[in-house]
């Protein structure tokens, strides 16, 4: 008799996990992370609080999984762009930060996330593991390739993919952090994306 979940059982904790991570991003956007408890989570999802912890024993794990969800695109089985063609492989790349930084919800969790370090210091360490950096890791894997296939010299490919990220979220990002109203055009930030390429080919590639 096999003890492996059913197809069924899977899909049933599929939905309850979604419910438990679209509940507690709701209730911590609105009121904190201190200020909301996994009992209240529990029941803004409709699920025991023993689902609950089962699937998330702590509060910084159920945060950990908001952020992984929060800069997950879909696409990361996709292949890299290729790595001989440095301007287009790098606008994909840039668009692709955009479609993260700009997502519902994002600038509300780095709000968050700053509020809350002095207590709650894991939170920044989630953000920064589970978020910002492994997409940053793949910039910097692509730049290593193109540096490889002899398209780019690119001598220090983390500096190169900071300052190409840099680039982009100075714009598109970061300025959301403080002005309330910040809104830049789609053409506006389009621009954005495509001198930041123009900057990277001018000093990088061959």
């Amino acid at each position: 008799m096999s003890t492996q979940p059913s197809a069924y059982h899977r899909r049933v904790a599929e939905e309850k996990r979604t419910a438990i991570l679209r509940a507690a991003t709701t209730l911590f956007l609105a009121s904190g992370y201190d200020g909301i408890s996994l009992a209240r989570i529990a029941e803004s999802a409709g699920v025991s609080k023993a689902t609950l912890f089962k699937q998330f024993p702590t509060k910084a794990a159920l945060f950990d999984a908001i952020v992984t969800e929060s800069w997950h695109l879909g696409d990361e089985d996709e292949p890299q762009p290729a790595p001989d063609d440095v301007r287009a492989g790098l606008t994909t790349m840039g668009e692709r930060y955009v479609a993260l930084l700009t997502r519902p919800g994002m600038t509300a969790l780095f709000r968050i996330v700053i509020a809350e370090l002095p207590r709650f210091p894991e939170l920044g360490e989630a953000q920064f593991s589970r978020g910002k950096l492994p997409y940053f890791e793949s910039v910097r894997r692509y730049l290593a390739a193109a540096d490889a296939a002899g398209s780019a010299r690119v001598p220090d490919t983390e500096l190169a993919a900071t300052q190409f990220l840099g680039m982009i979220s100075n714009f598109v990002f970061w300025p959301n952090l403080l002005l309330i109203d910040w809104a830049p055009a789609p053409e506006a930030i389009d621009h954005a994306v495509e001198e930041a390429v123009a900057t990277m080919v001018a000093r990088y590639a061959v």
